[in-house]
């Protein structure tokens, strides 16, 4: 990207009072620099953004009128706009409004200097890996989904254990015994996963974690497998039990029993404006406090 090149600049902000501030002051920023923005409808409500250079569309349109996206919030922000880029390779760059923003690692005092160098052509793009997700029903695909952490299936509010047999590319891998299992990319570890006991895993690693939640049996732990796995198929082997298939903690799904969710590396990759100032492992120390 480069400043003399004619761009549109996307915003998603968290709907919260402290977003107003930063926003209208990116509205500023980028109108003296003549650049048009995109805005979806519930980030400008918020802000009560009226300004000509601001193009206001639906969420899920704002990738395709994008050349770059500014996601201003927590992690669970950027999760939400990164299902909707999908394969548009639109980079992101992701700020951070005070959450914890493991994702978000950009603050807001690193921004405005980031941004120059991202209008100068001065940045580096760092490539998340996503989960493609299918489920399907008697032979029927009902549902088709992309994720960026993890894909989760998980009973509901009562406290039986169900039964999950898992296969992967048409090897039968165990029949797990547990609360659930949790599917997680690279990008996932630190997440759900890691509350579960799962390991950490670099984000350029080409792996996925296959994490089970409170196994009935010791001998069920965590495993890393290849993300170049053509499918993992887990079938719910349980009866007359709430369970859900959940979606980067976002989005939900009920299962029925003999239901199959069949899950592999997607296509493509989130894009992701990487600031130099906050390495992974910094990100570790500062936002979990690893190592101390």
């Amino acid at each position: 990207m480069n400043s003399r090149d004619s761009h549109r600049i996307g915003i998603r902000a968290k709907p919260k009072r402290s977003a107003i501030e930063v926003v209208n002051g990116l509205v500023e920023w980028f109108r003296e620099r003549e650049i048009q923005l995109v805005m979806d409808e519930d980030t400008a409500v918020v802000v009560g953004v009226e300004d000509n250079n601001v193009q206001v569309c639906k969420k899920s349109e704002v990738p395709d009128n994008s050349d770059l996206i500014i996601v201003l919030g927590g992690d669970g922000t950027l999760l939400s706009v990164a299902r909707i880029v999908g394969d548009l390779d639109v980079p992101i760059l992701a700020a951070n409004l005070g959450s914890l923003g493991f994702l978000t690692a950009v603050t807001l005092d690193d921004l405005n200097t980031l941004l120059g160098q991202v209008m100068e052509g001065n940045y580096q793009i760092e490539e998340r890996s996503m989960l493609r997700v299918h489920v399907h029903r008697q032979g029927e695909r009902i549902a088709e989904y992309r994720v960026l952490n993890d894909a989760v299936i998980h009973k509901g509010t009562l406290a039986r254990i169900i039964e999950l047999n898992t296969a992967v590319d048409g090897k039968h891998l165990t029949t797990y015994q547990a609360d659930g299992l949790i599917i997680s990319t690279p990008t996932g570890s630190t997440a759900y996963s890691l509350a579960a006991g799962g390991p950490i895993l670099h984000p350029s690693i080409n792996a996925l974690i296959l994490n089970p939640i409170c196994p009935f049996t010791l001998s069920q732990r965590p495993i890393v497998i290849p993300d170049d796995v053509e499918c993992i198929e887990v079938t719910l082997n349980t009866e007359n039990e709430d369970v859900f298939l959940t979606l980067d903690g976002q989005v939900g799904f009920a299962l029925r029993f003999k239901d199959t969710v069949e899950l592999s590396r997607s296509p493509h990759r989130i894009r992701l404006i990487h600031c130099p100032q906050r390495d992974f492992f910094e990100v570790l120390r500062t936002k979990l406090r690893w190592g101390e």
